[in-house]
Order: C-alpha cells, then structure tokens, then sequence
C-alpha cells in the first residue's frame, strides 16, 4: 500500500486540487482519509469534512465521509484520545478505508501546525502511519521561498520518508524555475513539480456560492452551473454603473438590493452570470421572470450588500463534483507539471 502524506505550509495551497489531479493522472485505485477535519459541513443530522465529501463523490468511494475523520475539535480529542490511542485508531481508520486501493491519500490540516497538540499534523500522522510525506506551498514567489526554507530549517524529517514539494500556484513558471529551482535543490529539498497559476481554478460558480452563503434561488435555476469571474457591488446610479468598465466585463456577478430594479434590468441585459438580491427584498414579478427566461441566477440573502461582498471576498474557490472543467484542468495540470511517478 503506498500512503502519502500531504502537508502545506498555510491555508489555499491548493491541497484538494492537487489530489483530484493526482488521483486522475495515477489512474489507480485511490483511497482517501482527512483525520483532523478542519472544513465542517452538517449533512443530515451528520457531520463531515467537505474535502471528504467532496472527494467521496468525485471518485466514487463506497466509504462514508464521516468516517474518513476522527475528529474536527480539539478539546473532544483531547478528552477522548491520548497519543497511544490515537495512533491506533489512525492505523485502524487507514486499514480499513484502504482496503483493496492501491494508493492512500492522507490530507495534513491547513497548515503544518494544526492538530500537533492532539498527534494529528501531518508529521505525527506520516510517523503513526509509516507514511510518505509530500509538502505542498503556494504564493508568490517570496512567501514559497520562505516556506521551503522554513521547512528545511525547522522541521525534523530525518525519521520519516519525506518525498518533496509541490509548488503551486506560480505566476511566471519560467521566471521561478531559472531563479529558485537550483536554490531549492541545493537546500535539500526534492522538486516533485512546479504547477503555474490557474486564474479558471479561482473563479466560483452561482450553485457554489448559492451554498456558501445560504442563498434562496428564487430564478435561472438552470444558470447555476455558470462562473463568476468578476463581482460588481451594484450601490451606485444605473447611469454610474453603466459607465464602469467592470459593469460590462464577462462572467459578472451583481451584487444589490433587490429594490434597484434599475440596476438588475440593465445586469439583465449586459454580460451577467448571476445577481445576489441582498437585505431580503424581492424585485418586481417581470424582473424574476426575465432573469427566468434568460437562466440567470437570482439568489436572495438577508445580509446586506457589502456584507455579502466581503463574504465573497474571503471565500476559497473550492472544488464541487460538477465541476468538470476544473476537474480536467487539475489533471491536466497535474500531468503536465509533477512527476507523478515520483509518487
């Protein structure tokens, strides 16, 4: 059985991404474990982690999601396990899941921290678990740089097999390779593969955010599938807007009252994916039916605005299971910048 851990060195290093890519280039058997859940989501009268959930569904995995994790808080851990009893029921969970798979992917929390008080980081799992271990970091070229170094300098890998580093998320491949490649290789650290930004991975779809922020659909059910690539904040005049360049852009999100029927027409007409209706207020009967007929979204929220326009902003671009185009292009990724043979 070949298990491998993957850690990162803080949030958004693209973890959940990079599985799914690997699962589709490896073409095996995979099977897959998160044991300190850190993405909770309550799913009939159950709780799971989403990475969990999300990857039970894309790979088609008999086992429940719940039970791919043994815990999401640190006091119940605390109270219920001590280091001996955790390491066997790590063991157990692993045994049991990865029955019958070629290949074990073991998620670390969002950072290489998290879990260390309760023998749930990613070190202490990979040590529990005779596991692989593969850092994964990404960023600008400065906060990778430190990363790796941070890494190198401060954590003790001399008794687990440390595979390397992923590099995700770079924005000019070429330039870091020929200024960093060599300068991480001579730290000791293994370059398993170097993957570029993809802006396409960071957009969101209307069903997403439907969910992420508890939306009522009220329209365009049939448009939830479409991506959002720019957010407008619709608290200006319809003539104001009108005259901003992003108000025209493609694949734009409307954020505004549902009062500003001005403002929604023109949306309607323009380059929209979806408008989030916000403080409750539904538009007029014709504007939800055009918005109807032309399958664009209408989410209703009870925040106001900019509440939900910084919500937005905090938001990780997460992968679902519909998503076939983002799915295609983590493997294609995938593919074409790791050595997955390495792994």
């Amino acid at each position: 059985m070949n298990k491998i851990v993957f850690a990162c060195t803080r949030r958004s290093a693209g973890k959940t991404t990079i599985f799914t890519g690997l699962a589709k280039a490896m073409g095996k058997e995979v099977a897959y474990m998160k044991p300190f859940g850190d993405r909770l989501i309550y799913r009939k009268k159950r709780l799971w982690d989403y990475d969990a959930a999300l990857l039970t569904n894309l790979f088609g995995l008999e086992e429940n999601p719940e039970d791919m994790t043994i815990g999401f808080e640190h006091a119940k851990l605390r109270y219920v396990y001590d280091e001996a009893r955790i390491k066997e029921k790590l063991q157990e969970v692993a045994k049991s899941i990865a029955k019958n798979r070629e290949v074990l992917f073991i998620e670390g929390g969002k950072d290489l921290a998290y879990g260390v008080s309760v023998y749930l980081d990613p070190i202490t799992v990979a040590k529990s678990l005779d596991a692989k271990l593969v850092l994964i970091v990404g960023g600008n070229d400065d906060v990778i740089i430190d990363d790796i170094t941070l890494f190198k300098k401060y954590v003790d890998t001399s008794d687990i097999n440390f595979l390397g580093v992923i590099i995700n998320k770079i924005h000019d491949l070429d330039d870091f390779k020929s200024t960093y490649a060599d300068k991480i290789e001579k730290m000791g650290v293994p370059i398993l593969g170097m993957i570029p930004y993809a802006a396409d991975l960071t957009y969101f779809s209307m069903d997403y955010l439907s969910e992420a922020l508890f939306a009522k659909v009220i329209a365009g059910e049939a448009g939830l599938n479409r991506v959002v690539k720019n957010v407008f904040l619709g608290a200006m005049s319809v003539n104001e807007a009108l005259r901003n360049p992003l108000f025209n852009k493609e694949g734009k999100l409307l954020i505004t009252s549902g009062d500003r029927s001005d403002i929604i027409i023109s949306a309607l007409e323009t380059n929209t994916v979806g408008i989030i209706l916000t403080n409750n207020i539904l538009p007029p009967s014709n504007i939800i039916s055009k918005a109807a007929e032309k399958n664009i979204p209408l989410l209703l929220v009870s925040s106001n605005a900019y509440q939900v326009a910084g919500q937005i902003d905090k938001m990780e671009a997460l992968l679902t299971k519909d998503n076939k185009e983002k799915i295609a292009l983590a493997e294609k990724l995938v593919k074409e910048n790791v050595k997955v043979s390495a792994l």
